[in-house]
């Protein structure tokens, strides 16, 4: 491998929307993130289920003639 071409990796702060700042490593010494694993909601709990177009209902409705228990 060639020393020359691959770029220098150093200790990075990175600092999210939230608020939230902790240290990581990278090739940029600030990173600005607008979600982190404090505040993204997979990560929280927080996560809520969008339901455009009735698309929840209209797949009860489907499976609910086969009756699958997806219908419950």
């Amino acid at each position: 491998m060639k020393d020359s071409i691959h770029p220098k990796y150093a200790p990075c702060e990175v600092s999210c929307a939230c608020g939230n700042v902790f240290q990581t490593r990278s090739v940029k010494a600030q990173l600005k993130v607008d979600i982190c694993s404090n505040c993204h909601p997979f990560y929280t709990g927080k996560h809520k289920v969008v339901d455009t177009a009735g698309r929840i209902e209209r797949f009860n409705r489907k499976y609910a003639k086969a009756g699958t228990p997806a219908a419950k």
